[in-house]
């Protein structure tokens, strides 16, 4: 009917208008909005409902602001009185009075006046006479701030009816329209090709409610638009998907999301376009980009699409993580089912606002990990329920199973996996939990999706107490996993996905030049810590050291959140991967390394590419004390060669990019080795290369620019026929 309400009673929520945004330090400027508290309640002087004018964020770039911009908040405070930034006047109006707040800029002096919608009668004003030049340049929002403490994240809410705005308006000097920052209500699209069957996936905003919306898919074919499809939302994942086979894959094909939705008394169409890319079987290369671990330091990631671009990849891959808990500073909400959901798609809507232009063009594949299901760490027991009565911390994860309900589990499996081709074995598990991993086959190169932690068995039901298990580690420094290699009833991919390995390996059809094994962790634990640790949690503080500095007193840490653990699993999995000459690509680690698997032996298996991490806050390494006798790899790094991990895997690291100081700002990204992979498929010469590129690297002015010991090309073994 024409308004906006905020319906949570919170700190800092905002709705800012992405298309106009004022650029200027000089010109006059007037914006005004009608507005009213509806909550009745106490009277807090540091609320402020109103506006929030020149607001700018970490990043030079308007997405920044919305999420995280600060700038010069105006309006009503609780008890009625007018606001500018920090200076608060002595008049009051009733706060719970619908008023229209006009506010002027000229030259410097910033007036606020508060008038009666109907009659314009000014009711009270509050000049300020030196606003800062740049004070009023960035974007512009409506603001509802409650000053009260933020939503405890085990509650449900309650929808409260804060705050009313209608009537907003902008006009002035120094604006600037940009129609291309509309961001929804069809926010991004995912698709994959296989098999000629084209399965896409559309994300939306939250409109399933609005009565009278419609939702096509159309393709552009002989130089004219026809509709493929007419989805309907889901009501949870708020996803639209399509499903198309005898796709004839030959050549480009533009195509476009539609939404038709009533606005305002008329229906406003908006799309979001792309192309469903040509397979590229005619090309001897297929260039696959690869990414994991996007924690929201860096948001919008402007840079990594600015560097990934000249890379001119066919496939991207995300490999897990593809947001965390914190992402945009509102924390979790878990409950009830309904908010949970849109607390999720906040921080998914942000990935892909970020992310949006890497496959937009091109088929991507999508695996939640951990965080995405907000778990620090998880071991899934088949779908079971993580007990949460005692809390959401350690003891629940050590328990095994998911601590979100699950419904919740398949949004999030929903909006990140659906446009996946179809599961090999689409039973649920536990719960109604549904699974994903699955085989794509495109242009020469045949993907195996697992899941690596939906199966895994939990380490504290499987290791003795004496282990003393918390967060996966054995706190017991006198415990040896070494001793304990066998673990004749625990789970790591589960029967189910061993028997799809098996398949797929045993499936040995010629188009298939390369298979490649996509999973969230590699199968070792290629990680250390200082001697005598028991626990991950000093990661984040530990000294960065210098570029060209060997840390010493560490040793290999026994993480059973990687794939090290449990050690018989890990061999079979490995041999199955032999079996089908597979290469592996993973993430997780947030530390990026090309390593051979050894399962009798070492270098008597595959080859793992483990992807640096988008942005992080756990700078993992790989500092092993060296044995008196260890011999590097020929003219690679000390860190090089053969080893064993605490678990006894055997492995031979050929590159790691550990953590070092890089003098580039800021810090928190760029000190914690981020970036992306990039693994190149020569069919034609049969090879494999690897890639390693730091976020702050722009490929097309630096092409030597990889992090040390990068790139790296292997031949792997050939799949028998």
């Amino acid at each position: 009917d024409g308004h906006a309400e905020c319906w949570v009673a919170g700190r800092n929520r905002t709705v800012h208008c992405l298309t106009t945004r004022r650029t200027a330090t000089s010109g006059d400027f007037t914006t005004h909005v009608v507005v009213q508290r509806l909550q009745r309640g106490d009277a807090r002087p540091t609320d402020c409902l109103g506006l929030r004018l020149g607001a700018k964020g970490p990043r030079d770039d308007y997405r920044s602001a919305a999420v995280y911009g600060t700038g010069l908040d105006i309006g009503l405070t609780g008890d009625g009185r007018l606001r500018i930034g920090a200076r608060v006047g002595t008049d009051r109006i009733d706060p719970f009075a619908r008023v229209r707040l006009r506010v002027a800029v000229t030259a410097n002096t910033l007036t606020l006046t508060v008038e009666e919608p109907t009659s314009g009668v000014v009711l009270a004003a509050l000049v300020e006479p030196a606003v800062a030049h740049d004070a009023l340049v960035g974007t512009l929002a409506l603001l509802c701030h409650v000053d009260v403490p933020e939503i405890v994240a085990t509650d449900a809410t309650v929808a409260v009816r804060v705050a009313r705005f209608a009537d907003w308006e902008i006009h002035g000097d120094g604006l600037r329209h940009d129609a291309s920052a509309e961001f929804g209500p069809v926010c991004f699209a995912q698709y994959t090709l296989h098999g000629g069957t084209l399965k896409l996936t559309a994300q939306l905003a939250p409109i399933e409610a609005v009565a009278g919306h419609t939702v096509r898919v159309d393709v552009r074919e002989a130089g004219r638009w026809r509709t493929v499809a007419t989805p309907t939302i889901d009501p949870l994942s708020r996803t639209a998907q399509v499903r198309v086979d005898k796709w004839r894959a030959t050549r480009d094909i533009p195509y476009r999301v539609r939404v038709m939705l009533p606005v305002a008394g008329t229906v406003r169409e908006f799309r979001y376009e792309g192309t469903i890319a040509r397979e590229p079987l005619h090309r001897a290369q297929l260039r696959v980009a690869c990414f994991s671990c996007n924690a929201d330091h860096g948001f919008p990631d402007a840079d990594v699409i600015d560097h990934v671009r000249p890379q001119r990849a066919d496939v991207a891959v995300f490999l897990g993580d593809q947001f965390y808990e914190s992402h945009g500073g509102f924390g979790v909400q878990r409950a009830p089912l309904e908010d949970a959901s849109l607390d999720m798609l906040r921080k998914w809507y942000m990935f892909g606002w970020s992310y949006r232009e890497l496959f937009r063009h091109i088929p991507s594949a999508c695996i939640p990990d951990d965080h995405d299901v907000y778990h620090g760490n998880i071991w899934g027991e088949g779908g079971a329920v993580a007990p949460t009565q005692n809390g959401w911390g350690y003891a629940a994860q050590d328990e095994g199973g998911y601590k979100m309900p699950a419904p919740w589990v398949n949004v999030v499996q929903r909006a990140q996996t659906s446009h996946l081709p179809d599961a090999y074995d689409p039973t649920p598990v536990s719960q109604g939990i549904g699974v994903y991993y699955t085989r794509w086959q495109y242009a020469g190169v045949d993907f195996a999706i697992l899941e690596d932690r939906k199966f895994k068995s939990a380490p504290k039901h499987i290791l003795p107490a004496s282990a003393k298990v918390a967060n996966g580690f054995a706190t017991d420094v006198t415990f040896d996993h070494r001793a304990h290699r066998e673990h004749p009833t625990a789970q790591r991919l589960g029967a189910r996905q061993e028997a799809f390995l098996s398949a797929w390996a045993a499936d040995r059809r010629p188009s298939s030049v390369f298979k490649v094994v996509l999973s969230q962790t590699p199968f070792c634990a290629p990680h250390t810590l200082p001697i005598g640790s028991t626990s991950d949690e000093a990661v984040p503080t530990l000294p960065m050291p210098q570029p060209g500095t060997y840390v010493t007193g560490d040793a290999p840490v026994g993480d059973m959140d990687t794939n090290g653990w449990p050690q018989n699993k890990r061999d079979d999995a490995l041999r199955l991967l032999r079996s089908a000459g597979a290469f592996h690509i993973a993430g997780d680690q947030h530390l990026a390394t090309v390593i051979r698997y050894g399962i009798d032996a070492h270098r008597d298996a595959g080859y793992v590419f483990t992807v640096p991490a988008l942005n992080n806050i756990w700078p993992r390494r790989w500092w092993p004390t060296l044995a008196p006798d260890h011999v590097p790899l020929p003219g690679r790094a000390r860190y090089t060669g053969d080893f064993l991990d605490a678990f006894g895997n055997r492995l031979t690291m050929l590159a790691a990019a550990n953590p070092r100081q890089s003098g580039i700002a800021p810090a928190i990204i760029h000190d914690r080795v981020t970036g992306y992979g990039i693994v190149v498929f020569d069919k034609a010469r049969r090879t494999i290369r690897m890639e390693c590129w730091p976020r702050h690297v722009d490929p097309s002015r630096e092409p030597n620019g990889q992090f040390a010991g990068w790139p790296i090309t292997i031949q792997p073994p050939a799949v028998p026929q």
